[in-house]
């Protein structure tokens, strides 16, 4: 069988996307797959995803056990051990596709624009300030946590933030894109269709 490219497995997410938003999903044999997957996984996609509950990222893209590398954080920002992990399922693993994936109405997102400090929760937010002074820049509305619009422009820039951490910060995620041995792509999950749009 060919080895699929980053964007066959790009667009298999796009149709498994299709399918989960058309209430298209499969019955799957979760038992076999259990028994396969066992000694051995070879996913063609990472997913960096927030950690919120509403976004099931297998279910998303109508995937299964063993599919796809899902790695989640409460504001799915790129940190030094989420490009470890990705590094891990690109150049271990022969992962094509690196997707990060935000989402509608992000709880972090909102927390950082408020400026909540609290616990640990203060440094984990820190890491979105740079979307958020990203979005500034352009954005001429009320720049508040509870205005929609605002949430959403600081969404899409925290995406793009990621993508440059990764491309900025591991030169073996560099260089294999260089190569074209890998995509990385951004997308915004919407909570009310189960539609992701895909930022490239």
């Amino acid at each position: 069988m060919k080895e699929p490219t980053p964007e066959d497995v790009l667009n298999q997410l796009k149709q498994g996307n299709k399918e989960f938003a058309a209430d298209k999903l499969t019955v799957r044999n979760t038992c076999r797959r259990i028994r396969e997957s066992a000694l051995g996984q070879s996913p063609k996609a990472a997913v960096v995803s927030c950690l919120d509950s509403r976004v099931p990222v297998e279910d998303v893209f109508h995937m299964g056990i063993g599919d796809i590398f899902v790695a989640r954080i409460a504001g799915n920002f790129v940190n030094e051990d989420i490009l470890g992990s990705l590094e891990f399922a690109c150049k271990v693993s022969s992962a094509k596709l690196i997707l990060i994936l935000g989402h509608e109405h992000c709880g972090a997102i909102q927390a950082a624009i408020s400026g909540v400090e609290v616990g640990h929760i203060t440094n984990l937010l820190s890491k979105i300030q740079p979307a958020i002074a990203s979005a500034e820049v352009a954005f001429y509305g009320d720049k508040a946590a509870d205005n929609p619009e605002f949430v959403s422009a600081v969404c899409i820039e925290n995406v793009k933030h990621a993508i440059n951490v990764i491309r900025t910060q591991s030169p073996i995620l560099r260089e294999m894109e260089a190569n074209g041995e890998i995509k990385i792509v951004g997308g915004v999950y919407c909570m009310t269709t189960g539609k992701v749009s895909f930022l490239q």
